[in-house]
């Protein structure tokens, strides 16, 4: 959901969305979004079937339109019509049925994980198993005996190959004939397969990204070492261009090792389509920087990327005469994408990952993975594409004005515009119903309200690029969240020097707890100040929702006063410092009031305000009555009476003959009233032998000093003969 920036001033305000990032969180059908930020006719997306598995691994799609999915948890082959029928062709103990392809007989050949075996199964022959189905390819029955299988592909000749991993290596299987080992490779998989128009196989790999050309006696020629580690899908374009994608760090592993049982030892961790792939794969961290997709010329051309997906992996790829075609996780997105580098969004489906494609007469198939479904995309742009905005908030109630529209110029294009409002994030609580306005002519003509959303009608030839919508929020008063005071204290931003008072910090005592936070408003860092006694500075926190300028006006209040006095107004800081000389000692609060008016025509300001909690000023010391010192049994016996106007008196100190001082608790220890009494007794410090002055030994000075609460201190002495 969009949020109004909180940086903004009041007046008009402007929601715009232009950039393809803005426009990919709304909800297309049919609408195909653009790298530069347009809305044009897209193709048609409709669900054909929701699978009762959780992962859709692979299509296939026969002459008739008949769609054939392959699927994991559980593990099946289904025969789905194009009205969405669907049979089970065939079941099997394995984890998942990896692949699933069309042969040239109308037979339907499938591979399983994690045994590696290669099925063929009749179209129309219903719940066959792994006991009643026909093997055609048995890695136990090989000599490298490979742990996986990746891809099926078929030759002009009808030959089926199979793509292998742990070792990486393609197997070729003639017409009933035993499989034989095609090619091998030095990589840890084969991951995908194509044929050329000249009746090569290109092959990817996974390990370090290589792109194979293997002529019929298959002999390999290395086509492009790509800068990613695992070639997910390739495919050849009908001039001849080859296309390839490629995901993954080289020398990383990108996901955890391969959870497959039944088979020993196994280590591969390959990026996709596998069970514990996929769902590894929800996290796009795993990944680091996306796919890339590369085009290799045909001809003497040089390779060169053409695409990258920073938040998207490239599962599978198809060619159409209007683009390439990338079925992408894990965000379900369907991607057409152009060798100039320019791509479009054409689908986003309901599901994490887009995993394959077939094309049919129908349209083109595509599979999905969490959860396992099958879409269907319509061969060219839809009749009628619409196109939903995401949930904007504006922060605060707000009036709605007019829309402004880039409308593309193709005449007799139909564009229709609608918009709703509610009070409440979801739309399908108690919202507005839709309604039509006219882009850059009419207001929107909804409520006010906090929330809005626009949608949008297209038919062929249409073209739609910013959608910006004007509104006006309902002003609102600002708040003062926090305040806090602090006596002795300066605000100071200079760096501390030599010689200079203790440089502290003034905190809001709420930043310091756990659970709550207001890290995104501005002055609740720590506020840099110095020991000062004869300073007062208040600092406080506040916010406007309509992001509006403060400014701030200070007033005070004694204890038992009605009235407040007037200190400082027009504070755009959200702090302040003054002497303590200005208010005699006593104890006060402060009232902060926050204004809004620097961003409103005069009489429109609004205020909010808060009060301090209690504070005391005392800048006076202790005074001390009826001092008294003896000397008693070799030691001073002292007593006194101190007394504050304002602060409990916390202690005192005593040194005699200029020696050290030595602290002092009030008769009872408990220091907590305006007069404290003080009796101690003081031993005599020992005589000082080497003392070159003459000196009368039995006369000493007592000096006694005495502490309030704000560290207001009195001194005086008494001499004892």
């Amino acid at each position: 959901m969009q949020h109004a920036s909180p940086a903004q001033a009041q007046g008009t305000r402007l929601w715009s969305e232009s950039r393809f990032e803005e426009l990919e969180r709304g909800t297309p059908n049919g609408v195909a979004i653009t790298s530069d930020g347009h809305l044009i006719p897209g193709p048609e997306s409709k669900l054909v079937l929701a699978t009762p598995s959780t992962y859709a691994w692979s299509v296939a799609a026969d002459r008739d339109g008949n769609a054939y999915v392959s699927t994991g948890t559980p593990a099946t082959v289904l025969r789905v019509t194009p009205d969405g029928k669907s049979t089970t062709l065939f079941t099997t103990r394995d984890m998942s049925v990896q692949t699933v392809r069309v042969g040239p007989d109308g037979s339907v050949y499938a591979a399983t994980l994690p045994s590696g075996k290669v099925y063929k199964l009749d179209a129309h022959a219903e719940n066959k198993n792994d006991d009643s189905a026909t093997l055609v390819f048995d890695p136990g029955a090989t000599q490298e005996k490979p742990k996986y299988v990746w891809d099926l592909a078929f030759d002009a000749q009808g030959r089926l190959y199979v793509a292998t991993g742990g070792p990486a290596a393609v197997y070729r299987v003639g017409g009933g004939g035993k499989p034989e080992l095609f090619f091998k490779s030095d990589e840890e998989h084969i991951r995908a397969l194509a044929f050329d128009k000249s009746g090569n196989l290109i092959a990817g790999s996974d390990g370090t990204g290589l792109v194979y050309r293997i002529d019929a006696s298959g002999k390999a020629f290395v086509l492009y070492d790509a800068p990613k580690k695992e070639i997910t899908s390739v495919i050849v374009a009908p001039d001849g261009t080859i296309y390839a994608a490629g995901v993954g760090e080289k020398g990383h592993n990108n996901l955890p090792p391969l959870p497959v049982t039944g088979q020993a030892t196994i280590t591969a961790t390959i990026t996709i389509v596998t069970p514990g792939s996929v769902q590894a794969f929800n996290g796009n961290s795993l990944i680091p920087e996306g796919s890339e997709l590369y085009e290799i010329p045909h001809g003497d051309g040089p390779p060169r990327k053409i695409w990258g997906g920073h938040d998207d992996i490239v599962y599978s790829l198809a060619w159409t005469p209007e683009g390439l075609l990338a079925a992408t996780g894990n965000r379900g997105r369907v991607f057409r994408i152009h060798d100039d580098g320019t791509w479009a969004d054409v689908a986003h489906l309901e599901a994490s990952q887009a995993t394959g494609f077939a094309d049919s007469p129908k349209g083109l198939y595509v599979s999905t993975a969490n959860s396992g479904k099958l879409f269907l995309l319509s061969h060219g742009g839809s009749s009628e594409g619409t196109y939903l905005s995401e949930v904007f908030d504006a922060g605060v109630f707000a009036q709605w004005g007019r829309a402004e529209v880039e409308l593309g110029a193709t005449p007799g294009a139909s564009v229709q515009m609608f918009a709703r409002a509610g009070n409440i994030e979801n739309p399908q609580r108690a919202w507005g119903d839709w309604k039509q306005f006219r882009p850059n002519t009419d207001a929107l003509g909804i409520d006010s309200s906090r929330f809005m959303q626009w949608k949008l009608v297209e038919r062929p030839g249409a073209e739609v690029g910013a959608v910006a919508i004007n509104y006006l929020p309902v002003n609102m008063p600002p708040a003062v969240d926090e305040i806090v005071v602090a006596p002795g204290a300066r605000a100071n931003f200079i760096q501390q020097q030599p010689g200079q008072p203790q440089q502290i910090s003034i905190n809001f005592p709420s930043s310091q707890n756990n659970g709550i936070s207001f890290g995104q408003e501005p002055g609740r860092e720590p506020l840099p100040a110095i020991r000062d006694r004869n300073a007062v500075t208040v600092r406080w926190a506040a916010h406007d929702d309509n992001g509006d300028e403060l400014s701030f006006a200070l007033y005070y209040r004694g204890e038992g006063e009605h009235n407040w006095q007037f200190l400082r107004d027009h504070i755009t800081e959200r702090f302040y410092s003054f002497d303590s000389s200005q208010l005699p000692d006593g104890h006060y609060r402060l009232w902060v009031v926050a204004s809004d008016a620097r961003s409103h025509n005069p009489g429109e300001a609004l205020t909010g305000a808060r009060v301090s909690d209690e504070f005391v000023i005392d800048t006076t010391p202790p005074v001390v009555s009826g001092l008294e010192a003896h000397l008693v049994n070799g030691k001073i016996h002292v007593s006194f009476m101190a007394t504050d106007a304002t602060s409990p008196v916390t202690h005192a100190q005593f040194s005699i003959d200029a020696g050290r001082w030595q602290y002092v608790a009030p008769v009872g220890n408990i220091a907590d009233s305006l007069t404290e009494h003080f009796e101690f007794d003081a031993p005599l410090p020992p005589a000082r032998p080497d003392a070159d002055v003459p000196a009368d030994t039995s006369e000493h000075v007592i000096s006694i000093r005495v502490y309030d609460r704000y560290d207001n201190v009195v001194t005086l002495k008494a001499v004892v003969r």
